[in-house]
């Protein structure tokens, strides 16, 4: 599946899917355009299936691709036990509108309880 360009490189594009998805894991929402939602929206489920298994290997490999060991703290302990029982769908999109100053439309990312 192609993945959203948001007209950066490689390196600047994983650096903000990175901090949004530390960004989501530490306050449990963000606010952010609709498209960057939908791409940081994959990648933080698949590191929280990784983390609900548990182990040691899965723990580095998720350390590997957050760089903030504040953020593997919280998904490994809170996180992680909290979504044992559910098979996937961890994160909602709400729409909220466009963004009054471009008319980007907005959107916020949040993880169910």
């Amino acid at each position: 599946m192609a993945q959203r360009k948001f007209g950066r490189k490689s390196g600047p594009r994983k650096a903000l899917l990175i901090s949004l998805a530390n960004a989501l894991f530490k306050n449990e929402r963000i606010e952010t355009t609709e498209a960057k939602a939908k791409e940081v929206r994959g990648f933080a489920e698949k590191l929280i299936t990784k983390a609900k298994k548990g182990t040691q290997h899965h723990r580095r490999q998720v350390m590997n691709k957050l760089q903030d060991k504040g953020s593997v703290e919280i998904l490994f302990n809170e996180l992680a036990p909290r979504f044992a029982e559910r098979q996937g769908g961890y994160t909602r999109i709400i729409k909220v509108g466009p963004r009054s100053g471009d008319s980007a439309p907005m959107a916020i990312l949040e993880l169910v309880e």
